[in-house]
């Protein structure tokens, strides 16, 4: 069975393994690895399966609350909403295959989410992404190159969950030139099932047989997690072969066979077949449960010829489980698949010798033992640096520019990519499906769907402020853990846990490393504080081409619950006469901010001050305030300040407003401090609501109505207004069709 590698140089580098990862392969092993083994630690060593530059820092994530059912270790996390009713959720990566090829590498990111939702036997009902592309704005090929990425990822994203019938309800687009060789794509699922019907990835009972399930397998995809683990450079735009295909109507199949499955009493265990294929969802399944396996690779339904036992293992084909069932239960099982016109094989069975053992028409072609793959995997602690930039950036401020008047300023920040409508996006996803939307994308701010078997709802949101996290990683990551949260609290829901996504450059280069690092601590400080466990996510890295690597950018999606689907709170003005409130303490901060990027052209100062305490009485203001219905609507002052804020609250509404905001600098319309949020209250509501405020900073701020928006000295007609935030990305992204 073992052989002698031909040029194992070359061997070790096409399989990104060092040298002392081949010593202790070896040292696992007893003997040299041939081929197909050398494949599987590969993959589960690469960083995309093992996070072996990663798990150092994500040790101590706050993980646990009364209401997590399921943290981080499965397929996706499980938070408890009531009524015997559990939400299943997860966000993960599919960036270097969307930059290779764009609608494939979106559509398969959206098609894997779906599946690890669905593995743990919830219905997925609600989809957001993460988008994040380069400059689109200029006539080079780069921008033309950066909007050819859009459309692709838009119609894969869209081609693939409109046809699985589930909504894409919101997320983020945002653009920067740092992502001009690394676009990131971020995909997240949300599903619902009984608290008491959860199913896991294991394969445990001596004897039990192992099942695959769902398409065929091809050579698509083949090597996908480890090219997912390097960086790029000019050749990777040939790397197209290690980009899966996606089939959404044979996943929808899949998806119903499997929830079929899942109401019989056959199943013991079981995994989607993700990154690293056959190998990754066979090793995990053993792994959790301590056991071994025996696979017959010649069962494993192809769809091409000639196909290798290395081809079968490696493969990240689409729409394909692996499952451990009761003894007994085969014939049952594989009726219900084909009856869906999917593949059904019984390809293996659950053994107690440790060993992930693998034949091919008989012959034993590889033997591993399953824990050292799983738990002797590379654990980095890579060197790690404070980058020489944050020094020379951290005292620059907006005085250091010359000035400029501010209705010069809001005629630009209001087309703004950042702050502009994305409707071209988001009109291009099925958002109404399934009929339990309540707030979707471009209604600004926390997305909603209604959970009909308990009449609560579910909101949630996807966050990063990328330019706070460049300017103060730690700082930026927790203000995104912040942000999210209460996007989601500004619609009447309390924030309950979050899943990450973790999107930084070469771990390889020590201020990397450190971006990394504080990162995570900001996160665990920020999760702690705000009682928002992280129950999974993701960790990407690599996002670098020619030496240049992204932001750091830590998306983060909060959900969180309120207790009555007939009260959730809209982000937008309802009606005109009514009072406007500026609940939180409003300063002359503008360290990373929009108005210093757009305005003076630089990402540079002093992340605006956090303050947990802060943060978490305006979420409850605006919670038990809406719980009395004494609220119209809420909406988070963030990036662009208050008078960007009330321009997307007034475009999207299509009622004006007449405010004056106490400023200490004429400019402070534009500030960011954080825990702030406007809030629509009824004439009649207003004492009411005062007596709710307690010891935060409030200040009525004006009046909603007029066809006019006016914020201190800057107006602009609701025509106007509309224009710029409705139509100019549609100009931008289709000007090159």
């Amino acid at each position: 069975m073992s052989q002698q590698l031909p040029d194992i140089e070359t061997q070790l580098a096409n399989h990104k393994l060092s040298q002392e990862d081949y010593k202790h392969i070896k040292e696992i092993l007893g003997r040299e690895p041939n081929l197909v083994e050398l494949g599987v630690f590969s993959a589960m060593w690469s960083e995309h399966c093992s996070y072996k530059s990663s798990k150092v820092h994500l040790k101590g994530f706050p993980t646990s609350a009364p209401w997590v059912i399921q943290g981080p270790g499965e397929n996706a996390g499980v938070i408890d909403i009531g009524d015997g009713m559990a939400a299943v959720f997860k966000m993960e990566s599919h960036n270097h295959p969307s930059f290779i090829e764009p609608y494939q590498g979106a559509a398969t990111g959206v098609g894997g989410i779906m599946r690890d939702v669905f593995t743990m036997g919830a219905r997925p009902v609600a989809n957001l992404n993460a988008l994040r592309f380069g400059n689109v704005l200029n006539d080079d090929d780069i921008s033309k190159h950066q909007r050819y990425l859009v459309r692709g990822v838009t119609e894969g994203i869209g081609g693939y969950g409109n046809c699985m019938g589930v909504p894409t309800i919101g997320g983020e687009t945002s653009f920067d030139e740092c992502y001009n060789g690394n676009i990131l794509v971020n995909a997240f699922t949300l599903g619902l099932a009984k608290s008491d019907e959860i199913f896991y990835g294991k394969a445990e009972g001596i004897g039990n047989p192992v099942l695959y399930v769902g398409a065929k397998t091809g050579r698509d995809g083949l090597g996908g997690a480890v090219m997912s683990s390097d960086s790029f450079t000019e050749e990777s735009k040939s790397l197209r072969p290690t980009v899966q295909v996606g089939d959404p109507f044979t996943e929808k199949l899949l998806l119903e066979a499997c929830l079929e499955l899942f109401k019989t009493d056959h199943v013991v265990g079981i995994q989607d077949m993700g990154a690293a294929g056959l190998t990754s969802s066979s090793f995990e399944m053993a792994g959790r449960s301590g056991s071994g396996m025996i696979m017959h690779l010649d069962k494993v339904p192809a769809r091409e010829e000639g196909m290798t036992p290395y081809d079968f293992m490696l493969s990240e084909s689409q729409e394909r489980m692996l499952l451990c069932a009761k003894k007994g239960s085969e014939e049952e099982i594989i009726k219900i698949f084909e009856k869906w016109d999917l593949d059904a094989a019984v390809i293996g069975e659950v053994t107690d010798t440790g060993n992930m053992e693998l034949f091919w028409h008989g012959e034993k072609v590889a033997e591993v033992p399953v824990d050292p793959v799983s738990e002797e995997a590379p654990e980095l602690n890579r060197p790690m640096k404070r980058p020489q930039y944050l020094d020379l950036i951290k005292d620059i401020s907006i005085d250091d520019f010359p000035k400029v008047e501010n209705q010069e300023a809001f005629e630009k920040l209001t087309k703004s990519m950042e702050v502009v409508d994305k409707s071209w996006i988001y009109t291009q996803y099925d958002s109404m499906v399934q009929t339990n939307t309540v707030k979707k994308g471009g209604e600004l701010d926390a997305s909603v769907i209604r959970v009909k078997e308990n009449g609560k709802a579910l909101a949630m949101s996807a966050d990063c402020n990328v330019r706070y996290c460049y300017v103060d990683p730690k700082g930026g990551a927790a203000a995104a853990v912040i942000e999210s949260g209460r996007n989601v609290a500004m619609t009447g829901a309390r924030p309950l846990a979050i899943t990450d996504c973790l999107n930084y450059g070469n771990p390889e280069n020590p201020e990397v490393m450190w971006q990394f690092g504080e990162g995570c601590l900001g996160i665990k400080e920020a999760c702690a504080e705000l009682t928002t466990p992280v129950i999974g996510g993701n960790v990407s890295l690599y996002n670098e081409t020619n030496g240049v690597s992204v932001f750091p950018t830590p998306s983060i999606a909060t959900v969180g619950v309120n207790d009555d689907e007939n009260n959730v709170l809209m982000s937008n003005f309802q009606n005109e006469g009514n009072q406007l409130y500026l609940v939180g303490e409003s300063k002359s901060e503008f360290g990373g901010s929009l108005y210093m990027k757009e305005m003076c052209g630089t990402v540079a100062g002093k992340l605006p001050e956090i303050d947990y305490a802060k943060e978490l009485a305006l979420w409850d203001l605006v919670i038990e305030a809406n719980k009395k219905h004494l609220l119209e609507c809420a909406k988070d002052a963030s990036s662009g300040g208050v008078a960007i804020a009330l321009a997307k609250m007034a475009a999207t509404s299509g009622l004006g407003c007449d405010v004056s905001m106490s400023v200490t600098d004429e400019r402070d319309i534009f500030a960011e401090s954080m825990s702030r949020a406007i809030i629509e209250v009824k004439p009649e509501n207003a004492e009411a609501f005062e007596a709710m405020v307690g010891d935060l900073a409030c200040e009525k701020i004006g009046v909603v109505g007029g066809d006019t928006v006016k914020i201190n000295n800057v107006s602009m007609s609701m025509d106007r207004l509309k224009d710029n935030y409705f139509n100019t990305f549609k100009r931008v992204v289709e000007q090159d069709l």
